[in-house]
């Protein structure tokens, strides 16, 4: 090696060396790490959130900060205003308003969450095998969806939980509500996933001899789960919607159990009298739908790009 080859090989060392240094200080944004930074950029979406984990937090540890429960009578205390006994005051019956609203919210978020999950993941699954098989199976199937849409599912839900007894009302509330809300759902996935079926790679598995439910479930469905993030958190707030229009006609939970929809019906009876036992649930129903409203739209924000708030992936 001459002197020139020389220096000028020593001279490109340093340029490699720091074109190496940026490659390593260069991370790749994983797809989710977006999400979250596009999520909590959108400031409704933070106060959703946060306004959700404090009603969590009411429906779990509430009872913590009263000597009271649900199912406790105060003879002594028949419809009194809130004091500082009954931090939300008593029904007519007795029963603190504050017990029965932290079980009332912890029954109607868990039929509310638990009946979403389980509807997003049958539609999910259904939907996409409509549409991965086509041809007769298809057709059969959306035959069988266009039936099972016209079924007057309100009433088979109400009959269907006043059959029920005891406090395992809110668990036939929530099998009725899975049973019949996620027909819907199946309907849209279904139409997604017809370009699914399509594209090279799922045509390379069934070249493979991929077994057809392994194709739908690593496939097709996580090729859905923009779609099935925003209707599970969005389903939670129709799912709470049914259970409180039941339990207010007297159709869904019944005592000794409660829900913020049976409050809602005891309260509407004495909105005069005693408006607290009406404001209160309302109040806390309004806090959980509003909530997780903003949610899904920060959500639905984060996943769409050409949302406003994409911004820079910083």
């Amino acid at each position: 090696m001459t002197q020139g080859q020389y220096d000028e090989t020593t001279a490109d060392e340093p340029n490699e060396a720091a074109e190496e240094k940026r490659h390593a200080d260069y991370k790749r944004t994983g797809r989710m790490t977006l999400y979250v930074r596009r999520f909590f950029r959108r400031p409704s979406a933070v106060l959703g959130l946060v306004l959700l984990v404090l009603l969590v937090f009411f429906a779990v540890f509430g009872n913590k900060f009263t000597h009271w429960t649900y199912q406790d009578l105060d003879f002594a205390a028949l419809g009194v205003p809130p004091n500082s006994d009954h931090l939300l005051g008593t029904t007519s019956g007795g029963s603190d308003m504050y017990a029965m609203v932290v079980r009332g919210l912890g029954r109607s978020m868990s039929i509310g969450f638990l009946s979403s999950i389980l509807e997003t993941i049958i539609a999910a699954i259904i939907g996409t095998s409509i549409a991965f098989f086509g041809g007769w199976f298809e057709k059969v199937g959306m035959w069988c969806l266009d039936m099972l849409m016209v079924i007057p599912s309100f009433l088979l839900i109400a009959m269907l939980v006043r059959s029920s007894s005891g406090t395992a009302g809110w668990l036939w509330l929530t099998f009725g509500l899975t049973v019949f809300g996620w027909i819907g759902y199946a309907r849209t996935l279904r139409t997604l996933a017809l370009s699914l079926r399509e594209l090279d790679y799922v045509r390379a598995s069934k070249f493979m001899g991929v077994g057809s439910f392994r194709i739908i479930v690593r496939h097709l469905v996580p090729n859905l789960g923009s779609v099935l993030i925003i209707n599970t958190v969005l389903g939670v707030v129709g799912s709470v919607g049914s259970e409180t229009s039941l339990s207010f006609l007297g159709l869904g939970i019944k005592a000794p159990d409660t829900s913020l929809g049976t409050l809602l019906n005891e309260g509407q009876s004495v909105a005069i009298t005693a408006p607290w036992v009406l404001l209160a649930p309302s109040l806390v129903l309004i806090a959980l739908t509003f909530s997780v409203q903003l949610i899904g739209d920060g959500i639905r924000d984060a996943i769409d790009p050409n949302s406003r708030s994409v911004g820079k992936a910083e």
